[in-house]
């Protein structure tokens, strides 16, 4: 199933869920945080274990592609990127864990700060979904091969989920010469 359906799907459930409880009630308060650590939690040790399958596999295969142009960084051209398979997975399971990080703070703010329950219970599925769909959990967790979708260097989703295409990293010959000439990134990062 496509994602953004079943996350309509999820959060259609949950707003029925958040109807029918008490969300006043001191003991579904706890309930429903007990919930949503429990998903951040698991969300989180997924993603260290697929780390750890990475660092473990310590694949060293170079990866070159150009990064699309950043537009809101005023970038015309994309920049040339040389790595190993290992360290794109690294970066990409360091990216979703920040995205965990970011997903507390603003639940933290939401539910501790301005008192909101209902956004605690639709969060509450989200991260451990979330983890599940990565594409980095599916290649090293669940074994599927690294190709179509999960070819690196993945698509980036878009915004709105589907409707106007983002750039893609281009992975042709002539565009990765084309950005060594020009002259647009290509030193190793580590």
């Amino acid at each position: 199933m496509n994602p953004q359906v079943s996350n309509l799907v999820i959060m259609l459930a949950m707003m029925q869920v958040s109807r029918r409880l008490d969300m006043e009630d001191p003991t579904v308060i706890l309930y429903v945080r007990i919930a949503y650590v429990t998903s951040v939690t698991l969300a989180f040790l997924v993603y260290q274990y697929a780390r750890s399958k990475i660092v473990s596999k310590n694949d060293l295969t170079t990866l070159k592609y150009v990064s699309p142009p950043n537009a809101m960084a005023g970038q015309q051209e994309g920049k040339l990127e040389v790595t190993t398979v290992k360290d794109y997975d690294l970066k990409e399971i360091d990216s979703a864990i920040k995205s965990i990080y970011t997903g507390l703070a603003m639940m933290g703010f939401m539910h501790l700060y301005m008192k909101y329950t209902n956004p605690l219970l639709m969060q509450s599925i989200s991260p451990i979904k979330s983890a599940l769909e990565h594409n980095e959990v599916k290649i090293h967790l669940f074994g599927k091969p690294a190709s179509g979708d999960l070819k690196r260097p993945f698509k980036a989703p878009s915004m709105f989920g589907g409707f106007g295409a983002s750039p893609e990293a281009k992975v042709d010959k002539k565009s990765i010469e084309e950005a060594e000439k020009a002259g647009t990134g290509g030193v190793k990062s580590d």
